[in-house]
């Protein structure tokens, strides 16, 4: 989990323009990340390329927090 983690967070961090140091599993994507939805649409789709695994807009919409999202893609590994 720590190196999926540690992959996640780096993709955040590029994506937002923000330093890794500010994400924490408790992080909310808008509120604390400052994401707006294009960006969070557009991390999302780094995500999937990065991991190569599919995460449906329905399910993407549903994270608020990067735990949120960390849980969904350890439910997708290794599928």
């Amino acid at each position: 989990m720590d190196d999926l983690f540690a992959k996640v967070k780096k993709l955040i961090a590029e994506n937002l323009e923000i330093e890794e140091d500010k994400i924490t599993m408790d992080s909310s994507f808008r509120q604390d990340l400052g994401a707006d939805s294009l960006e969070t649409y557009e991390l999302v789709y780094a995500i999937e390329e990065e991991l190569g695994i599919r995460i449906p807009d329905e399910k993407a919409n549903e994270f608020e927090t990067v735990r949120d999202a960390m849980n969904y893609i350890q439910s997708q590994m290794g599928k």
